[in-house]
């Protein structure tokens, strides 16, 4: 028996491996992954430049706004891109307002901005340019021309420049928190996860639901082929349905691992190449929520929480394959399995929506409660245990869950994979799965 599972085993995973679908669709997702990782090198060799600061030309009418516009635009640019060049390329406009559009014909990337005195709100003005600003930059000229009215308001009630100084000196905040089990750090780490953790479980939903339709697909292909009815007289139900099971499984980890390398791969590229001081201000970024979360009591649970997370996760993988191997058994044809996998497919998007909205529902006794619920658990209950809703005994038991619903398929699944496995026809497809279920072996 072992020899002919290995073989199934080896015969499936050739079937998956070594096709030209495979090696294709793998290198569209390598150069897609590397790509997106390295996106702003790309545009820069294309002709875009992120490096290059957006001219902006200031025509000041009023003889006293150039400095404070100036200094507004350079600080608030500042804020947004983490690098010591500001993200805009200020100058003095010395001709008249009719020779704007000239100028601006000459080099249709720069701004030209206008001022004027306003009777009603001390200053007014007018951003030209030759087509559409990029929505950032314009945002944050425009709130650096209302904090230049602001200051020049401020200025005509005699403030002087100390205090003017002092009233733009940004606030020291010191932040305490009573409770002495929880950490200041830890509630910058609850919104960096919300953020987070869902972009780092897509990869987990997207392999599941690939992992159901590919043992469908593989086992309806050979029913409707009829090749079903020559490997089943060569060998048992129970090994057919182990091979299916250990070979998707086992071609989900590989296409996991392969989808890590390339974005190893990709990381090394943009090592090598560099890249932009925007996407370098990305990058630390990245970097800084990484220390965030490393200083936080997460960072020092993680010994522990990858292991569980893990061993949870490739449970459920085990539990789709094998309801989906079920599924698949009863009907008759690809048509019939997409309309049984549909609830599989709710369910997985219900698990990923809670784990994304997780810290919304902070002391929520209903989302504790989906944290215990077989195919939902594996997404919800890390994102759970890292927010610290639930703990490791929760945890623990949302995996025992998961051991006991995949005893529960195999030894309920196995008596209908053996009736439908050569069923062909999908006649009272739920009456048979049912009758054939409470069949003892």
């Amino acid at each position: 028996m072992k020899s002919k599972l290995n073989y199934l085993i080896g015969v499936s995973l050739k079937r998956k491996v070594k096709t030209k679908w495979f090696l294709i669709a793998n290198i569209i997702l390598a150069i897609v992954v590397v790509g997106i990782i390295n996106v702003d090198s790309i545009i820069t060799f294309f002709g875009g430049d992120f490096d290059d600061a957006q001219k902006i030309y200031i025509l000041d009418d009023t003889n006293r706004a150039y400095d404070i516009l100036e200094e507004q635009l350079e600080s608030s640019s500042l804020q947004i891109v983490d690098s010591d060049s500001s993200a805009f390329e200020v100058a003095k406009y010395e001709e008249d307002i009719d020779k704007v559009a000239d100028f601006i014909d000459e080099d249709n990337d720069v701004i030209v901005v206008h001022l004027e005195d306003d009777a009603d709100s001390s200053l007014k003005a007018k951003v030209i340019s030759q087509s559409f600003i990029d929505a950032i930059d314009y945002q944050l000229i425009v709130n650096a021309l209302n904090n230049t009215k602001v200051s020049l308001n401020i200025l005509d009630s005699n403030i002087t420049v100390e205090e003017l100084n002092k009233i733009y000196e940004p606030i020291d905040v010191e932040r305490e928190i009573l409770n002495e089990d929880e950490k200041s750090e830890d509630e910058n780490t609850n919104m960096i996860m919300m953020t987070v953790f869902p972009i780092i479980i897509l990869p987990f939903f997207m392999l599941s639901i690939f992992l159901v339709q590919m043992i469908g697909a593989e086992v309806n292909d050979e029913k409707t082929t009829r090749g079903m009815e020559i490997i089943i007289s060569n060998v048992s139900p129970k090994t057919h349905f182990f091979s299916k099971v250990i070979a998707g499984n086992l071609f989900v980890l590989i296409q996991g691992a392969l989808f890590l390398s390339y974005a190893i791969i990709g990381m090394l590229v943009r090592k090598l190449i560099g890249g932009s001081s925007i996407a370098n201000g990305l990058g630390s970024e990245i970097s800084n929520v990484i220390n965030e979360i490393m200083n936080s009591n997460i960072g020092n649970q993680l010994i522990y929480i990858i292991p569980l997370i893990l061993i949870l996760m490739i449970l459920t993988f085990v539990a789709y394959s094998l309801l989906a191997g079920i599924l698949a058994s009863m009907t008759t044809n690809t048509e019939d399995f997409q309309q049984l996998q549909t609830p599989i497919m709710i369910i997985s998007l219900v698990g990923y929506y809670l784990a994304t909205m997780a810290s919304i529902f902070d002391g929520a006794l209903f989302i504790k409660i989906f944290a215990f619920i077989p195919f939902i658990s594996a997404i919800l209950a890390p994102s759970l245990l890292i927010l610290g809703q639930i703990g490791i005994l929760e945890t623990i038991i949302s995996i025992l869950v998961m051991v006991v619903t995949n005893y529960l398929l195999i030894k309920y699944g196995m008596r209908i994979y053996k009736v439908g496995i050569l069923n062909y026809s999908s006649k009272g497809l739920w009456k048979k799965m049912f009758k054939a279920a409470r069949k003892s072996d």
